[in-house]
């Protein structure tokens, strides 16, 4: 927007009803580094073997770069998508996300971002009008192959308090659902079973669907805004908290998503890769400073020759005050690859 007293130019993300049906947008594509990696590491403490074993990492991916942490790679992907969202006041959901192949340092990722469904929320007395977009995006890589492909629906203002739009559209029909056969061709053709026989914990042999594990250990939610700026997030309202309707800066989702991982990977420690998000819901913000614990139940498993593909519930609780409160914050139905 131009002021028309002054001729500067207002540089922001797009309100809602700025947002068309068929709109796309991108953003500058990034080369993951060993910075990148380093930072994430710091920020989550997540204890995946492969990224953090560049020698085993060579000699199960058959790759000299370091594979990459898939959330690493994601969270990328959704950061470059937030050129849309830059007004969101919180995501719904994501679905259908498939890791369509591995993601190495020094790989490229480039992701566009298209509107497909649009719906104005019903007015509620004393609040602003706000909207919700879904969003379909897809990520590739330097050598235009898909590594990602998924839907997922922020929460925007409207520029006008009392906005009439008129989207009405239907966001259940929006994006695909991830089938077994999906997370199956996107197992990659690693080798996996003589190099990861010396490592301990609980392996996939002795995982059973209906086993649920509680981690006592919870993790305190710090340095949000780099994370947000680490993956080219631009949303406003984590960055400042003046723009969120929290009064303080609300914490990015796949922040939210990557330490409840973390916390995963503490229950489950011969990981080898996440495949697919089912389903990923925010059921409840979350600002710096509350403390997440996570519940990890295994709903399904199918045997492969080299381990067995997991299909997991993670629901994650966050706590804050003195004395605490608590509610759950994440609902998350995922695909994982175990040794």
């Amino acid at each position: 927007m131009i002021d028309s007293r002054t001729g500067t130019i207002a540089i922001g993300g797009p309100w809602f009803e700025d947002l068309a049906v068929g709109d796309e947008f991108d953003a500058p594509a990034v080369t993951l580094t060993a910075g990148h990696a380093a930072l994430y590491q710091a920020i989550t403490g997540d204890r995946l073997r492969l990224p953090l074993d560049h020698h085993s990492s060579r000699r199960v991916t058959g790759r000299a770069e370091p594979v990459a942490h898939p959330l690493l790679a994601i969270n990328v992907a959704i950061g470059q998508s937030t050129t849309a969202s830059q007004r969101v006041k919180a995501n719904l959901f994501y679905r259908g996300l498939v890791l369509r192949r591995p993601v190495h340092i020094g790989d490229t990722l480039h992701t566009v971002t298209r509107v497909v469904a649009l719906r104005q929320n019903r007015p509620q007395a004393g609040r602003p009008a706000t909207g919700v977009a879904a969003l379909e995006m897809k990520s590739l890589n330097q050598r235009g192959e898909e590594v990602l492909h998924f839907w997922r629906c922020p929460m925007l203002s409207c520029r006008e308090p009392q906005a009439q739009t008129g989207h009405a559209d239907d966001l259940e029909t929006v994006g695909l659902a991830v089938t077994p056969q999906g997370v199956s061709a996107a197992i990659p053709g690693w080798r996996v079973t003589e190099l990861t026989r010396p490592w301990c914990g609980l392996k996939a042999h002795a995982i059973e669907p209906g086993q649920r594990f509680s981690v006592e250990a919870r993790d305190t939610v710090t340095s949000a805004p780099e994370l947000v700026r680490l993956t080219l997030n631009v949303a406003m309202a984590h960055l400042d908290a003046h723009l969120s309707h929290l009064g303080d800066r609300l914490v990015y989702g796949g922040h939210t998503i990557s330490l409840a991982f973390a916390q995963v990977t503490r229950a489950l420690p011969n990981l080898l890769t996440i495949l697919a998000w089912e389903s990923c819901d925010h059921t409840a913000p979350v600002v710096e400073g509350d403390r997440l614990r996570s519940e990890v139940t295994v709903i399904e498993k199918r045997e492969l020759g080299d381990g067995a593909l997991l299909r997991l519930h993670v629901e994650t609780w966050a706590a804050r005050g003195e004395p605490e409160s608590e509610h759950r914050v994440l609902d998350w139905r995922l695909w994982a690859w175990s040794a």
